[in-house]
């Protein structure tokens, strides 16, 4: 940059985030920002070229191109030109195939996450710092809301998942805008980011005003904030379900099973825990609500009801057992 910005409100808030978030790195370690060109990433990217060396850390950037506009290419590029401005390094533009599976926006994340993991490895990254926003974190926990999801929907993104780091959680979009004005940054403004086709952009342009009109302000951090409470919740219930799960389950040849007295004695919330996390554990499927409910039933409302067959896995009561196995094979039509 050919100017050091002055320290503005927004600046200083986004770079103290950003502090925050890096701390514990181990120093000399590789982070790398992934940067779109907008106003979210290039905020966060300025923040890190600032920070990380006086953390002891080296700063680089991925971009990745979804090539799913014209002239995406050319965006790629000037978000490399305005990371290299920054002084990060390296920098990588990572072009990626998107597919079609779950819808657009789904496919596109898939895509994304899959070629972010593929550059942190390749260049020996410890971590990888994304640009979601307090506002992402309200609209991601209002459409799990709107979709019935369970805690981990609601609970939105944490902070710190695995390799990846949010450290603008707690930050406001128009802050992240307003400190690229004060850096005299040059943001990229997506125009799908406009477009009323994505759900998303809907809950960010009409249902969340409406609900500030019509409630009052402050509903996108009271959002963030309830996300905060159940993933402290949903956090401290997993890891209670995961020792009691070392401590009560049984494996054998076909499969796992756990008792019913323990599966009677908990919760609700905890039962139902376990049921999913035998079942992801020991079979890789996540089951659906309703067939979680089904499994439950055999702990809850036993009458000597057969084997549940689930896509994937077998339930079934055996005396003071429930057993988990895997599903039968099909059997093959004759030719």
């Amino acid at each position: 940059m050919t100017r050091r910005p002055r320290l503005t409100p927004a600046i200083a808030d986004v770079r103290r985030a950003v502090r925050g978030a890096i701390s514990g790195i181990p120093a000399d370690s590789l982070v790398l920002v992934a940067l779109s060109g907008g106003p979210d990433s290039l905020a966060l990217a300025a923040a890190v070229a600032f920070e990380a060396p006086r953390s002891g850390l080296r700063a680089g950037a991925v971009i990745i191109d979804h090539d799913l506009q014209p002239g995406s290419a050319d965006v790629a590029q000037h978000a490399s030109s305005a990371a290299l401005q920054l002084g990060l390094h390296p920098v990588i533009v990572h072009r990626v195939v998107v597919g079609a599976d779950g819808g657009p926006e789904a496919a596109a994340r898939d895509a994304r996450y899959a070629a972010l993991s593929a550059v942190r490895a390749e260049l020996g990254a410890t971590h990888v710092l994304l640009g979601h926003t307090l506002d992402d974190q309200a609209e991601t926990v209002l459409l799990g809301l709107a979709r019935g999801s369970g805690p981990a929907s609601l609970s939105g993104m944490g902070v710190a998942a695995g390799p990846y780091l949010r450290p603008l959680l707690g930050i406001r979009r128009a802050t992240t805008v307003q400190a690229c004005f004060d850096a005299g940054l040059e943001p990229w403004n997506d125009p799908q980011n406009d477009d009323p086709a994505f759900t998303r952009v809907r809950v960010r342009s009409v249902v969340l005003p409406m609900l500030e009109r019509e409630l009052g302000p402050g509903i996108a951090e009271a959002l963030a904030r309830t996300g905060d409470l159940l993933r402290e919740d949903a956090d401290a219930l997993d890891h209670f379900a995961e020792e009691m799960i070392e401590e009560l389950a049984e494996h054998a040849e076909a499969g796992i099973s756990l008792p019913v007295a323990a599966l009677v004695a908990n919760p609700a919330a905890l039962r139902q825990r376990l049921i999913r996390a035998v079942v992801l554990g020991e079979f890789h499927l996540s089951l659906s609500r309703a067939h979680t409910l089904e499994v439950a039933r055999l702990v809850t409302d036993w009458h000597g009801q057969g084997p549940l067959d689930l896509p994937g896995v077998r339930v079934e009561r055996r005396g003071r057992l429930i057993v988990f196995s895997a599903a039968p094979a099909a059997p093959h039509e004759p030719e």
